[in-house]
């Protein structure tokens, strides 16, 4: 795994509305490259909600599920459906950091592998998928993507990524109330190992998020947009 090779914020915002969590992320984004190193958000959902890839089409993941709202994530990948057995955390890094530099398929892996170390201080193997397993199109816990992670066979954390001038963005889901594992231990087990700081959230971030919400994540035009 490339190390983080930096000091790691950490931001434990608890359950936000679904149009909020994904503002709160793009926001993070935007100013990761003013914070200087990576920021590891553990979030959960204040209502069961589902979220999309970026560049999925509306019309086709909408008879997917039945849950709504359905929002438009700011990364790519598939269809998640979440709920309050779902853990969720997003990683933002600054262009200066090495994850910055690497191919997706690399960053993906190294994410990917961080998961599996924290289910191994928790006493749970776990493994990397070695190869896709496609078993139905646009849905991220239908099959498996190389490097997802699995629990006796089965897909238990996926990633979508988005990589740009300000930094890079990881939103990722764990379904893993198979393996027994309490979500608080595997929490800290993520951040054994680093030189951890809790991020400040200011209320200006906040009255932000709030904005970017109501302007583009809970809007028709956003997430019908293709």
């Amino acid at each position: 795994m490339t190390a983080l090779g930096q000091a790691l914020r950490v931001w434990r915002a608890g359950a936000g509305a679904p149009a909020w969590n994904m503002a709160a992320d793009e926001l993070l984004l935007r100013q990761v490259n003013t914070l200087g190193q990576p920021l590891l958000r553990f979030y959960a959902w204040s209502r069961a909600a589902a979220t999309f890839g970026y560049f999925q089409r509306h019309a086709e993941v909408s008879g997917m599920t039945s849950l709504r709202p359905l929002v438009r994530r700011p990364t790519a990948g598939g269809l998640v459906c979440h709920d309050e057995n779902e853990w969720t955390y997003s990683l933002v890094f600054p262009p200066s950091h090495p994850w910055w530099q690497l191919k997706a398929g690399e960053s993906y892996r190294c994410v990917h592998d961080w998961l599996r170390r924290a289910f191994d201080v928790c006493g749970v193997a776990t493994e990397l998928c070695p190869e896709v397993r496609m078993a139905g199109p646009g849905q991220c816990f239908v099959g498996a993507e190389k490097c997802d992670l699995l629990f006796n066979g089965q897909k238990i954390a996926g990633a979508a990524q988005r990589r740009n001038r300000s930094g890079l963005l990881i939103q990722g889901s764990v379904q893993a109330k198979a393996t027994g594992v309490e979500r608080r231990a595997w929490e800290v087990a993520m951040l054994a190992g680093y030189d951890c700081s809790e991020w400040p959230l200011t209320e200006s971030f906040i009255a932000e998020a709030d904005d970017l919400a109501k302007r583009k994540y809970e809007s028709d035009s956003h997430n019908q947009k293709r």
